[in-house]
């Protein structure tokens, strides 16, 4: 930064005199370890609040690393249980759609599990059941409520098996939630 060392008077400045001299050199003086000192004390603040702001990103980070470990823990144990359940699992659209369903769900429909997944439930149900499952489904979803019923599976003619259902809407009312368990083999094994 450039000061201007002449004075800006009209007055014609003795430059011979040596207390004139010495008290324009230690003004000047003044003026630039005033602004360096600005300088560094802005400085400083600064390095002090990017400091602060990178440590507080970093325990952030830490925080968010831990709560995905965690996450992923739990739901790696979820998944595990939803899969291999010992009971069918079946999350169904409000027109009997499979979204989503689990591997003993798919056992109990004698299909495999990604082949099912946007099939109809219905298409499943026996013919002498579809009505009281068509009733079952509309209950579930205008009572909000768990509801349950006792039907048969079979497609194209073939029995498949004696189920009871239990079913409730989730919190978006958009799907039902069925829990499947087979009483054909409860039977057999009792």
């Amino acid at each position: 930064m450039a000061v201007n060392v002449i004075p800006m008077t009209g007055d014609e400045m003795d430059y011979t005199d040596a207390q004139i001299l010495r008290k324009l050199a230690e003004e000047l003086v003044e003026k630039k370890e005033e602004i360096t000192i600005i300088h560094e004390i802005d400085y400083r603040k600064l390095h002090y609040e990017l400091k602060v702001k990178q440590t507080e990103l970093e325990l952030q980070n830490d925080a968010l690393r831990q709560a995905n470990e965690t996450a992923e823990i739990a739901l790696k144990k979820y998944t595990l249980l939803f899969d291999l359940a010992a009971m069918g699992y079946f999350l169904l659209e409000p027109d009997g759609t499979i979204s989503e369903l689990n591997f003993t769900g798919a056992d109990m429909l004698c299909e495999r599990r990604f082949t099912l997944k946007g099939t109809n439930f219905k298409l499943f149900v026996s013919d002498e059941s579809k009505s009281e499952f068509n009733l079952f489904l509309k209950k579930t979803y205008s009572s909000n409520a768990k509801e349950s019923c006792k039907i048969m599976l079979g497609y194209e003619g073939n029995p498949l098996c004696l189920v009871y259902i239990e079913g409730i809407v989730t919190e978006n009312e958009q799907n039902c939630l069925l829990s499947v368990v087979n009483l054909s083999k409860l039977k057999h094994t009792g």
